[in-house]
């Protein structure tokens, strides 16, 4: 229940969207909620305005001040253009550029923006057509604007859509800069504070100059060219998941010289209805079962899908009885970084003061790999903003090789500041190579990874509390969690606590609370064990989710004892759930 108060405010705040300034659309959808006996779409499409989470915007379309549309994308849009024109003030010409997903709405969104910031003098430089995030990214970079944005809601249901917001280095905004546009967005106090009417001669269509120019630059970063060249034959099965890979990922995959790239048509077909899946998300083996169908039908090695976006991969290799399991993200995390830091190695590239980036979520065993072969590790939030702004802080310092998170996303590249599944694809495509050309499969590498550096497991859970009164649990929940924090967890005993929201940690052996070098807080709560059990808790950025991130370590010493150490971390997982209560 709602307090009479409450939908008195949401019913004056949806009646002002009744005015002319809105389009009749908008007006008629708005006229229907407020009709409708039931106020509770009412209440969700009113009840708050769109905020920056980790990404940007991010929601259901619709018309409401919580929804994604034509007023919540202008207002974002000219909030940032008033910021923009405050911070460049001295150049002769502020320029973004603009690129969007696969998603219903999104050229609209996309040319609405453009026309926005071309009405208030802004260059924008706008793709012809869908491109992958960390497209734009790299082209804010190459043509020295001063932000972007990307109209898309990564991996999300078919309903939502979202607006990134990336700044001059093409990295996503942090503070100070994130906080100020809100502020700017915030005094966007009407419609007729947007500037909708555009100034065609400030808005350029970008051809296939970029495309190549990303494509020669990607492969400009493959260490192992030999390799692929003795195994061009390897049959690669990749899926765009009906998104924006398919603009890029075949081309460059073929590029760098592989010879059998295989397609599942149905999800090579452009749409933000993802009609041959019930989640577009690579996470998920449901996204992936046609590619992997098809892999069985024609003998393929390998199994790459995109998500709609393409900033993230999923994967699926052969294990040792032929039969496809699929990787998670830190396992793709194990080996991208574990090739990485090998072959540079190898070829004499270590030279000392080189780094990689993970986030606290993800799997400690990068910690182990990193320190046993000299290269520095950092560890930051979740969001890739955060592996972005490692690099900016290191940029000129110290070489970066490689970052990721747990949720699939890898970056590979220094020339861009978001995770890219362009190269992410190509980089694991050149892994099989080097694997077949050392005897090996990408399936027995991980093995081998985990006996020379130690096994390790992890799940995410999730806990889905959708819409208001679920922000409020997801909020309670947490403040349960620190006021009564756990001593053990599957009767392994709890020795240290991380709460970034406070930037501490307590040390529970020693007694003693230290400092947590963060650049900022964020609502996270850790706890380690005894036995090297890490368990993370966070509220999602972007979804109406609880996270818990369960790791479980061990130790092997050959590929036959993984079985039953998989086995036994399956059901310490299942003992920590309980534990957490979930």
């Amino acid at each position: 229940m709602y307090d009479e108060k409450l939908l008195h405010q949401i019913k004056a705040k949806a009646n002002g969207w009744l005015s002319p300034e809105y389009d009749e659309a908008t007006r008629k959808e708005v006229k229907i909620l407020l009709e409708k006996e039931d106020t509770t779409d009412l209440i969700e499409a009113f009840y708050k305005d769109l905020e920056f989470g980790t990404g940007g915007l991010r929601g259901i379309m619709g018309a409401g001040s919580n929804r994604m549309n034509k007023y919540t994308v202008g207002a974002a849009t000219q909030g940032l253009a008033n910021y923009l024109k405050k911070e460049f003030a001295a150049l002769p010409q502020i320029s973004v550029v603009i690129g969007h997903d696969c998603r219903n709405n999104s050229r609209l969104f996309a040319e609405i923006s453009a026309d926005i910031f071309s009405a208030n003098g802004i260059k924008a430089y706008l793709f012809p057509d869908l491109r992958p995030t960390p497209e734009i990214s790299y082209a804010i970079r190459k043509l020295g604007c001063q932000s972007g944005i990307v109209i898309t809601a990564s991996h999300n249901p078919k309903e939502y859509n979202g607006y990134k917001a990336y700044w001059n280095d093409g990295a996503q905004v942090i503070a100070p800069h994130d906080r100020n546009i809100i502020a700017e967005v915030n005094n966007v106090s009407s419609v007729k504070d947007i500037h909708f009417k555009k100034n065609p001669a400030l808005i350029q269509l970008l051809d296939e100059t970029i495309d190549k120019l990303f494509i020669d630059d990607l492969l400009s970063i493959s260490l192992s060219p030999e390799a692929i060249a003795r195994h061009k034959d390897i049959k690669i099965v990749y899926t765009p998941i009906h998104g924006t890979g398919i603009t890029l990922i075949p081309d460059a995959l073929k590029a760098m010289g592989f010879t059998q790239i295989i397609h599942v048509p149905e999800q090579d077909v452009v749409s933000g209805d993802f009609p041959t899946v019930v989640s577009p998300n690579p996470e998920e083996s449901a996204a992936l079962k046609m590619a992997v169908e098809k892999a069985i039908e024609t003998g393929a090695d390998l199994v790459m899908a995109s998500d709609p976006d393409a900033d993230r991969v999923g994967a699926a290799v052969r294990n040792e009885q032929g039969e496809f399991v699929l990787l998670n993200g830190n396992q793709t995390l194990l080996i991208y970084l574990y090739y990485l830091i090998t072959r540079w190695r190898e070829l004499g590239k270590l030279e000392g003061n080189e780094y990689v980036v993970k986030t606290i979520v993800s799997t400690e065993l990068v910690k182990t790999i990193a320190k046993k072969n000299g290269v520095k590790l950092y560890d930051c939030y979740t969001g890739f903003k955060w592996i972005a702004n490692v690099m900016r802080q290191n940029e000129n310092k110290l070489t970066y090789i490689g970052g990721g998170e747990e949720s699939y996303g890898f970056l590979a590249e220094p020339f861009v500041r978001d995770k890219d599944a362009v190269s992410g694809c190509m980089l694991l495509a050149e892994i099989a190579a080097w694997a077949a050309d050392n005897g090996k499969t990408i399936y027995t590498l991980l093995q081998d990874i985990y006996v020379e550096y130690g096994f390790s497991k992890e799940k995410g859970i999730s806990v889905v509390k959708q819409g208001k009164s679920g922000a409020e649990e997801i909020e309670e929940m947490m403040k349960n969690y620190r006021q009564n924090p756990m001593t053990e967890l599957a009767g392994s005993k709890v020795i240290f606590i991380k709460d970034f929201a406070k930037l501490t940690g307590k040390d529970l052996i020693e007694d003693e609370t230290v400092s947590l070098n963060m650049p900022t807080t964020s609502n996270v709560l850790q706890y380690f064990t005894e036995d090297k059990t890490k368990v993370s808790i966070r509220p999602s950025g972007t979804e109406p989710k609880i996270k818990f991130y369960v790791e479980i370590h061990g130790k092997v010493d050959a590929r036959e004892d993984l079985a039953a150490a998989e086995t036994a971390a399956d059901a310490k997982i299942a003992e920590v759930s309980k534990s957490l209560g979930i």
